[in-house]
């Protein structure tokens, strides 16, 4: 972790250019303590500077962050408080007295010491110092503190008077000792030997300490002389000290008036700039004045210089100044006098471009709009012609005064509202008199006929038939064509009219950019220049959609109603036109939305996206009627079958919107349709079997059941495939019962016989023991089988056929089918009878009059006969 030093010098001096000198950890005395740190530091600049500096940790982290700042030229007296006893307190007196507790001493003791060295070299003696030793100030330890280490070195000695001989004393003690052998041996006489050698030497050593004390004197002295020239030499040097002291306070006033000259400059040369840039910047010409003055936009040429002038005017207002500059008297009047410009101009305009609001308002209906023959919406080109020229001033209201500009998109909406309700009146109303190729006046007497029509199965179709007996038949493709017609005629109406709203009311993303308004983007002195009202301006892209909207739906008030109602007439001009009208729709929004016409006209968008609700609500009842009318079909009793209406119709219905639908890019809300009509028409047909007909109900149920798998096979609609599959199922079924109860008619008696025998089987009799019961004896089968010789089963096979061929409609040509099927069906019966007789009446002789090959006969000559 780095040291406090390390982090101060990078975290606070170094960025400020300066130099850390020493530091102190303290808090302020007699006050909860929250550490800091005083610091004494030295600028890099010239003239040099000392300065003291509080600094703490901050909030988070380790960063530290200054706190208060003094300069060390006004530090008066340094209290250190421990003349007699060490102490961690001390005094700084600046314009105030700040109290301090060190951390340590130490610390304490160098911080007092730096300022103390400072205090001659670069204050001029001003710090006075109190209640501090010499000895700390100078780096010396006090007298206490002398003793202290005099009596840890005598202990030391004392504790170091015995040491460890080393090597070399080691090895001279063994080559005594060899050299001394024979006395060593003799402790008393070594001991002698020892003390003898030790006197030679101690008068050596004072002999030679007597010859030296000379040459001791003698350099003694030469240390005082140097010590007295040392002397000399620290004088001289406090005298030059002194002097350079007064020469550098001199140049430091220097340096400071230098200082103060080259403030004054620079406050002169940025005096000068902003002088300059404001006059510049709002002075507004002559030129502009009178054009604001005067708002004359008679004129092309005019309409230019008001332009120009107010985009002066706006570069004027919104230069960026000082808040102070406010209050002086020249700039507060040049204010005043843009702001009345200002006012009377926005007036000025306001009214002007209101009065070509309302007369574009008051036009009239173009005369080639009353053209019969041709179907031609109106054009506002020359109105927006006549607006464009405004854009600039349209955007400068709008930045100037966005409340005045709020209301004028409502003002030219309610005049351009009448104007386009009386040509969209007339547009439409032309387009229904084209629609049913009628005049006028025949056609306003189709609309009363059609309150009287009252029928339920052509309610909203009674428009069509109103004029009975004339031949104005109306093509089929006629309500497309009108349509699309119609359709095409809107779209490049409302495209340029949301195009001109949202270039004039600038409501585009483009148009809102402030730098799209051809308003200046820099002042005359280069500096920025902000639009200081920019709350109005809309800022998402839902805002933008919406305004444009809500506009146009002001505008184009009455197009809605006007489309729908020429819906209901399109829907009423024949039996299904609400399916061509959804296809037409459907097809044009999907044609739309593929197109760079979707985004430019969204609101045509909107408006459409309502009418095709209405047109699926006014299919979807359609629907319901149709369905409705299906399902409470009645057949009458007396009805001889056949192909049933409510079949019919749905295959009238199916062929018609098939048609329709056969280039559709939808197709949904039709498959929906046919599954909802065929669950109907099964419906209803089912419904026939509670129905009390003359003819066989089963044989109704089959002709249709087939009527309709036949029609769904030939038009290979996918969503009904499931619906043809069980059609032909329920075909199959009601021809099966509808065989099975005819042929109990040709052998009634027979068919009753075998029935009983069979039931007595399943009773469990057994089948030999069956032609002893008295009722299913043999008498009792030859008389029965006596009643049906092959010319009656013949002639009953004729009379059946000849009923099946009455009753059966020729469109299906079913009579073969059921004709085979019957065929097949009593062979089978016949086959059956044979069994039964062989296992029941076993070797009786019973046989029946005819053959298998009888009865094929039978079949083929009553086919032949007919034919």
């Amino acid at each position: 972790m780095a040291s406090p030093w390390i982090l101060l010098e990078k975290d606070v001096f170094n960025p400020q250019n300066e130099r850390l000198l020493e530091i102190v950890h303290v808090w302020k005395t007699g006050k909860k303590r929250k550490n800091s740190i005083l610091c004494v530091a030295v600028a890099a600049w010239r003239p040099m500077q000392l300065f003291l500096e509080k600094v703490k940790k901050a909030d988070r982290g380790d960063q530290y962050k200054m706190t208060d700042r003094w300069p060390l030229k006004d530090l008066k007296l340094v209290d250190g408080k421990n003349v007699n006893q060490e102490c961690l307190e001390f005094e700084l007196q600046f314009d105030k007295v700040y109290k301090w507790t060190a951390v340590s001493a130490d610390e304490k003791n160098a911080f007092i010491r730096c300022l103390w060295k400072l205090n001659p070299r670069y204050l001029s003696s001003s710090i006075a110092f109190v209640s501090i030793p010499s000895c700390m100030l100078e780096g010396k330890q006090s007298l206490q503190e002398v003793g202290n280490a005099s009596a840890e070195a005598g202990d030391q000695a004392e504790h170091s008077a015995y040491q460890e001989m080393t090597p070399k004393e080691t090895a001279d003690m063994l080559k005594l000792m060899e050299e001394y052998e024979p006395i060593v041996n003799n402790s008393m006489a070594f001991a002698e030997k020892l003390s003898k050698d030790l006197q030679v030497l101690d008068e050596a050593n004072l002999q030679a300490i007597i010859s030296s004390e000379k040459q001791v004197t003698l350099l003694m002295g030469s240390i005082d002389e140097a010590l007295a020239e040392v002397a000399k030499v620290e004088e001289t040097l406090q005298v030059y000290d002194e002097l350079l002291g007064s020469v550098k306070q001199q140049m430091d006033h220097i340096q400071q008036g230098n200082s103060l000259l080259h403030q004054i400059d620079s406050n002169h040369e940025k005096l000068m700039s902003e002088i300059l840039f404001l006059t510049s910047n709002l002075d507004l010409s002559k030129k502009h004045r009178q054009a604001l003055s005067r708002g004359d936009l008679s004129s092309p040429s005019k309409v230019k210089a008001c332009i120009a002038a107010a985009e002066a005017l706006s570069s004027c207002m919104n230069v960026q100044i000082q808040p102070g500059y406010r209050k002086l008297q020249a700039i507060a009047e040049q204010l005043i006098m843009f702001e009345t410009l200002k006012q009377n101009f926005e007036n000025s305009f306001i009214s002007h471009i209101t009065s070509i609001f309302e007369l574009q308002g008051n036009g009239q209906v173009p005369a080639r709009m009353q053209q019969a023959s041709k179907l031609i919406s109106s054009t506002h080109g020359p109105y927006h012609d006549d607006l464009l020229p405004y854009t600039p001033l349209m955007a400068w209201l709008k930045s100037a005064n966005p409340i005045l500009f709020h209301d004028l998109p409502k003002v030219y909406a309610w005049n351009l509202s009448r104007l386009y309700e009386r040509e969209i009146k007339a547009f439409f109303e032309l387009a229904r008199m084209l629609l049913l190729g009628r005049t006028k006046d025949c056609f306003q007497e189709g609309l009363d006929k059609q309150v009287a029509c009252g029928s339920r199965q052509h309610t909203q179709f009674c428009l069509a038939d109103s004029g009975e007996g004339e031949e104005d038949e109306l093509d089929r493709g006629n309500v497309v064509k009108m349509l699309e017609q119609v359709l095409r005629e809107l779209q490049p109406l409302c495209t340029a009219e949301q195009r001109f709203i949202e270039k004039f009311f600038m409501l585009s993303q483009d148009a809102a950019d402030p730098e799209g308004l051809g308003l200046p983007a820099t002042s005359k002195g280069g500096k920025d220049v902000a639009f200081p009202e920019k709350s109005h301006w809309p800022k998402t892209k839902t805002e933008l959609e919406e305004q444009p909207t809500q506009l146009l739906s002001e505008i184009f008030s009455s197009l809605e109603p006007e489309l729908r109602g020429f819906i209901d007439t399109c829907n009423k001009v024949q039996q299904f036109s609400c399916l061509q009208v959804l296809v037409t729709l459907n097809d044009y929004m999907f044609e739309m939305q593929g197109s760079s016409a979707a985004t430019s006209s969204s609101f045509l968008n909107m408006g459409l996206s309502n009418i095709l609700l209405l047109a699926k609500n006014n299919f979807n009842k359609c629907i319901c009627v149709l369905c409705k009318e299906i399902e409470e079909a009645k057949v009458p009793s007396r009805a001889k079958g056949g192909i049933l209406p409510f079949v019919s119709r749905f295959e009238e219905f199916v062929n018609f919107s098939e048609d329709v639908f056969r280039w559709a890019q939808r197709r949904g809300e039709l498959d929906k349709a046919h599954t909802k009509l065929v669950g109907s028409v099964f419906s209803s047909i089912n419904s026939l079997a509670s129905a009390n007909l003359k003819v066989n109900t089963d044989m109704v149920m089959m002709e249709n059941f087939h009527h309709i798998h036949c029609f769904l096979y030939q038009k290979k609609i996918q969503c009904l495939e499931s619906k043809r599959r069980e059609a032909k199922q329920r075909y199959r079924e009601h021809l099966e019962r509808y065989v099975t109860k005819y042929l109990g008619q040709p052998l009634e008696k027979l068919n009753h016989f075998f029935e009983g025998v069979k039931a007595r089987v399943a009773q469990g009799v057994k089948e030999e023991e069956v032609s002893f019961q008295l009722a299913y004896s043999k008498q009792e089968l030859r008389k029965v089988i006596e009643k049906y010789p092959g010319k009656e089963v013949k002639r009953a096979l004729d009379t059946l056929y000849r009923k099946i061929h009455k009753y059966l409609s020729p469109e299906e040509n079913l009579l073969p089918v059921v004709w085979r099927a019957m065929e097949q069906e009593f062979i089978r019966q016949y086959q059956e009878f044979e069994n039964l007789i062989q296992r029941c009446y076993p070797g009786s002789g019973i046989t029946m009059d005819f053959t298998v090959e009888d009865l094929l006969n039978y079949f083929i000559s009553i086919t032949q006969s007919s034919m």
